[in-house]
């Protein structure tokens, strides 16, 4: 004890703490620790996406445009963005380099329009952000990039969008009203998804595979325009080729996934015998399925009412045999998309139109935590059909996305109407709730054909196959959705196919590719990554009411009262010291 009060006593004693202040900087600048008190462990990175940062072999650079001077929002967003790849950095032993800019910065104006053009083609989004001030009732625009593109050594850059998937809207009567965006809380939803999209496009460009997609054909499958952005958004990620059902077996060690589209004639008992043999060898297969026909043109060509029959495509043992039922009925839900139809003329002799609510066009989303459409914005369905799921030993169905809250199914033959919601008494018929119309399917599947074929043609299956007939399948997995528009695009007149999702005329673009792609990832990939699209924020948002109300009250006590202690401590030391030494 005689060293610390000879230290005490020393002249140097300043000297010292100086230099043990610096070297406590210095030391504690080189470590990272955070403690996640969270119930939802927001801040807390998983272990697969820990797993992957460790194993990168070459840095990884990721430019991040939502920088600057930015609304309150917009920064929340981007401060959790760089604590996120600042943990990222770390963890990776600074193989990850992040930078913030605002690209094109000092460049000219024309210079910087070539720029935010060829950004916009590699897919980075652009957003208006206007702000209304209510103390001086003047509007200010402002352009916000919030994008980040990720490269790794000469592959093709990888892009993301850094908002949320799934757009929040205030509560609102969905007969009457407009939906309206809760901004600040879809917002603060993005941050739930940064980690997956970081760590997600990470693995898509370090992955030392890339898996096969089958796009079959043979049995009326669209191959135009309407399937245009399925395959570009597929290309991007995936290896993706066209398979002729009519003509071959597909082999689950070459086709990852194989995807049925909107098939339009009936499969023949050899066309399901190849698809069952595909799927008892481990294959993964996403069914999009009309089932009955029902199509927009017919009605806007006819303009009369018009039935929509069944397709009759003969799939419905397989489907049943594997654990799934679609039923032949149109499903309707007044939360639904609006069409145009004309309702007059405009003085120039042009026609008038008027958007409609479209009830055969129904908004869709999850209502459950599965990991393929959690905190995903509505999907737009057109003219769907009601699923049941059906009982099959050893699979396990996870209903992905359902109808809102205010439903009907119209059973075959439907009649098609423009009208079809006429009075009160037809409103009070949207009376069921959730109605499946996705379904995922895992587990050991059992063949159709089991006990069916003759010794000849198991024989044939395994000349084509080069593998026996099976009855059982492996572990896989199948997605099933009784909505094949879901997946395809609208092709404009004017500006040609449009972004899978959406319709002319609404400016809005509904989340059915990140569903398509969820669901493709779900099944191809062999990483636990995806579970981290399953992460949740709660939302603990502050009443704007109440702190416009309360403003000066919360401004004075935070400025007085700490300045109030320090003086009330200080009274108390002047005092305790002048009574110390008064006695003494």
């Amino acid at each position: 004890m005689q060293w610390i009060k000879k230290i005490y006593a020393s002249r140097y004693l300043w000297v010292i703490m100086l230099f043990l202040f610096l070297a406590i900087c210095w030391g504690t600048s080189s470590l990272r620790f955070t403690l996640d008190l969270t119930a939802e462990k927001r801040f807390s990175l998983g272990e697969p996406t820990k797993n992957l940062l460790k194993n990168i072999d070459s840095p990884i650079y990721i430019q991040v445009f939502l920088a600057g001077d930015l609304p309150a929002d917009y920064k929340k967003l981007a401060m959790s963005t760089q604590d996120l790849l600042n943990e990222f950095r770390d963890i990776s032993h600074n193989e990850v380099i992040v930078n913030f800019e605002i690209p094109g910065k000092d460049l000219p104006d024309s210079s910087k329009a070539i720029l935010y053009d060829s950004l916009q083609r590699m897919g980075v989004v652009f957003e208006t952000n206007e702000d209304f001030s209510d103390n001086t009732g003047k509007a200010t625009r402002q352009l916000i990039i919030p994008s980040a593109i990720v490269t790794y050594k000469n592959l093709r850059p990888y892009v993301i969008d850094l908002r949320s998937s799934k757009t929040i809207f205030k509560n609102y009567n969905v007969i009457n009203d407009l939906p309206q965006e809760d901004k600040e809380a879809t917002l603060n939803a993005a941050e739930a998804l940064l980690e997956f999209k970081f760590s997600n496009a990470i693995e898509k460009l370090t992955r030392k595979y890339i898996p096969t997609i089958g796009y079959a054909i043979g049995n009326g499958e669209p191959v135009d325009l309407r399937i245009n952005d399925l395959g570009e958004s597929l290309r991007n990620d995936y290896r993706l080729g066209v398979f002729d059902l009519s003509h071959f077996y597909p082999r689950a060690d070459q086709i990852d996934a194989l995807l049925i589209v909107k098939p339009t004639k009936p499969f023949s008992d050899e066309d399901k015998l190849k698809i069952d043999q595909y799927i008892m060898h481990g294959g993964k297969v996403i069914w999009c399925i009309d089932k009955l026909y029902a199509e927009l043109d017919s009605l806007m060509r006819s303009q009369a009412d018009f039935v929509a029959y069944d397709r009759n495509l003969n799939i419905d043992d397989i489907l049943f045999k594997y654990g799934v039922r679609i039923n032949g009925n149109l499903l309707q839900d007044l939360n639904c998309s609006k069409i145009p139809i004309v309702v007059g003329q405009n003085p120039d002799g042009s026609p008038r139109f008027q958007r409609i609510p479209w009830p055969y066009y129904p908004f869709v989303s999850s209502t459950n935590d599965n990991l393929i459409s959690k905190n995903l914005d509505r999907v737009l369905t057109i003219f769907p059909s009601s699923m049941d799921t059906i009982k099959a030993p050893g699979i396990q169905k996870t209903i992905l996305l359902t109808s809102d809250t205010n439903s009907r199914v119209l059973s075959s033959p439907a009649m098609v109407s423009l009208n079809s919601v006429k009075d009160d008494e037809d409103f009070l018929t949207f009376n069921q709730s959730h109605i499946p119309i996705a379904v995922l399917l895992e587990g050991k599947f059992s063949s159709l054909f089991a006990n069916r074929l003759s010794i000849a043609q198991e024989d044939s299956v395994q000349i084509h196959l080069g593998k026996p007939f099976a009855n059982i399948s492996p572990h896989t997995k199948q997605v099933v959705i009784s909505d094949a528009d879901l997946v395809t695009n609208a092709v404009s007149n004017t500006s040609g196919p449009l972004p899978m999702g959406m319709l002319p005329f609404e400016n809005y673009r509904f989340a059915n590719r990140e569903f398509l792609l969820n669901c493709v990832d779900y099944l191809v990939s062999n990483n636990e990554i995806f579970a981290s699209r399953n992460k949740d924020f709660t939302l603990r948002l502050l009443d704007k009411k109440k702190v416009a109300s309360q403003k000066l009250t919360w401004q004075l006590l935070n400025i007085m009262m700490p300045i109030s202690l320090v003086i009330i401590f200080g009274f108390i030391y002047q005092e305790t010291k002048r009574r110390k030494f008064s006695k003494s």
